[in-house]
């Protein structure tokens, strides 16, 4: 018997991302030459960020990343640059996408300290809560706001209509006859 492929494929991430637009820049050697990417992530994650890029940087190369992570409200930290080693896992084409963006790049943090990976597990936590809050919400308040317009069943939406005055309803016909 065959085995059937399925369309996805299992999941290898071992730390939650989120979807997060975070202002950053990408350091890296770019056909000899040192390119500056500035950009914004896409998705970040304790162990990684995706973004686009205008250059292309090769697979498995070095480079800097400088992220601006933004305060979380409740935390006594403020908003920071996030200032970290990493390598290039993927650059690929980006397809249909604008035409400063061509390259589709993804890269894992390398030197990344304990105390840094905590507030990138911190951030991703916050905004995952905050995009599952956001998803509850228009349900819950979209329920309320339906059960409120509800008009309530009136006991006489049942009942056959009265006969008017002067008419001849079905019994006044029968006893016509």
């Amino acid at each position: 018997m065959a085995v059937k492929k399925s369309g996805r494929r299992a999941e290898r991430r071992q730390q939650p991302r989120v979807d997060a637009r975070l202002s950053m820049r990408v350091e890296g050697a770019h056909d000899g030459a040192q390119a500056q990417v500035v950009t914004e992530s896409q998705n970040i994650s304790a162990s990684g960020v995706y973004c686009l890029s205008s250059h292309f940087l090769p697979p498995l190369s070095k480079v800097q990343l400088t992220i601006v992570l933004p305060k979380i409200p409740g935390t006594p930290r403020a908003q920071e640059l996030v200032k970290c080693d990493g390598i290039v896992v993927r650059c690929e084409p980006a397809t249909g996408r604008r035409t400063e963006a061509r390259y589709q790049l993804a890269c894992m943090f390398a030197s990344v300290d304990r105390s840094l990976r905590e507030r990138l597990e911190e951030y991703v936590t916050w905004r995952n809560l905050q995009a599952l809050r956001a998803a509850v919400a228009p349900r819950r308040s979209g329920a309320a706001g339906a059960a409120g317009k509800r008009k309530p069943l009136r006991a006489t939406a049942r009942r056959k209509p009265a006969a008017r005055a002067g008419s001849r309803g079905a019994g006044a016909r029968r006893g016509a006859r």
